[in-house]
């Protein structure tokens, strides 16, 4: 693993030495991978280079133990060089998993009420509220891509891009069944209600990575169409893709040109035929041993909003919260680091067993 490290120092230098040359510059495409070949090596080059210091310090505190006057603080300083070596050794075992491809990649959400009538739809426009908040916060761009919204302020279904730096690395595990358990503001008795929504994150992929054959897709046109009033186009801007191997259906209707719209569309469907075709490919590969957090799996209740008590919980880890309203604004950081610390703690466990 320490040359395996030391190796990857030294391109480190080399990507510096590159990016440092006037040269380099002339080809903005090799520029751009040099920056991000530079940022995916930093973590991993830090935590080496700290850890050959800290190998260096143990050595000079071993070799004062013999005197007298040093004894105390070399045994002080060797412990704790000791304590630092072991750490940073296990920080190099994260470090060096495998990484997800789409990590860096912008990220396609497609919200849908499930199961509660207008107040699954309500809550559906929660959680599409939630997420803008949490990317507003990471300083992402939201664009709504299509909506099927309701006339008291729900939504039916809804799909829009989040643009930033590792936002599918961040929001890769929100797929799955929301549950919300909380009064409506339809329910005169007060009684508490139980709906759903699914949320479907899926890496925005582009045209070299994942081509369609133009002779399987079939496009229609239609107006756009919402709640009534300013929600309804006048022309047929909107777009419907139809995938004729798949059956897979997609839509958009936000943009005012045709052209756009079917851009839009088209990006969709890449994404959402690209995310079938990985799934396929792992059933196949690792059914046996897939981690429940890494597979967002749509057909299981992974979170439950309770508003009554203001918890939350997320199934997946054990992981429960009691500070509901500040989550709802977006605050999802400690859930998602929970995920996310679930997840590589998975995947070590698994890279442990196969080697």
């Amino acid at each position: 693993m320490m040359e395996k490290l030391r190796g990857l120092s030294l391109h480190y230098d080399d990507v510096q030495a590159r990016l440092g040359a006037g040269e380099t510059y002339d080809d903005p495409a090799l520029v751009a991978r040099l920056n991000k070949e530079q940022r995916e090596l930093e973590p991993v080059v830090n935590a080496y280079r700290a850890y050959v210091r800290r190998q260096k310090d143990l050595a000079d505190a071993q070799a004062l133990l013999s005197e007298p006057d040093m004894k105390e603080l070399a045994q002080e300083e060797f412990a704790q060089a000791r304590e630092d070596l072991a750490r940073l050794e296990e920080e190099f075992k994260l470090l060096l998993l495998p990484r997800d491809p789409n990590d860096a990649k912008n990220v396609i959400v497609e919200i849908r009420a499930g199961v509660g009538g207008e107040e699954a739809a309500l809550f559906a426009h929660s959680l599409f509220r939630m997420y803008s908040m949490y990317a507003e916060a990471r300083r992402w761009r939201v664009e709504v891509d299509s909506v099927n919204d309701t006339e008291l302020g729900g939504i039916k279904e809804i799909c829009f891009t989040i643009e930033g730096d590792g936002a599918w690395s961040r929001l890769k595990f929100e797929s799955g069944v929301h549950r919300v358990q909380r009064v409506p503001e339809t329910e005169s008795g007060g009684r508490i209600h139980t709906s759903t929504a699914t949320v479907a994150v899926l890496p925005e992929v582009d045209e070299v990575d994942f081509e369609l054959n133009p002779a399987d897709i079939e496009m229609q046109v239609f107006r756009s169409s919402g709640a009534g009033g300013q929600h309804v186009n006048k022309t047929s801007s909107a777009v419907r893709l139809i995938h004729k191997p798949t059956g897979t259906v997609v839509e958009c209707q936000q943009e005012r040109s045709q052209f756009q719209n079917r851009d839009k569309a088209m990006q969709l469907l890449r994404s959402r035929l690209y995310e079938e075709k990985v799934r396929q490919q792992e059933d196949a590969v690792t059914a046996q041993r897939r981690s429940q957090v890494g597979t967002g799996m749509r057909n299981e209740r992974i979170r439950t909003y309770n508003f009554p008590q203001g918890r939350l919980t997320d199934h997946r880890i054990g992981l429960t919260l009691y500070r509901l309203d500040a989550v709802m604004n977006g605050d999802l950081d400690e859930i998602i680091d929970g995920l996310v610390t679930a997840d590589q703690a998975e995947r070590l466990r698994n890279s442990e067993q196969e080697g």
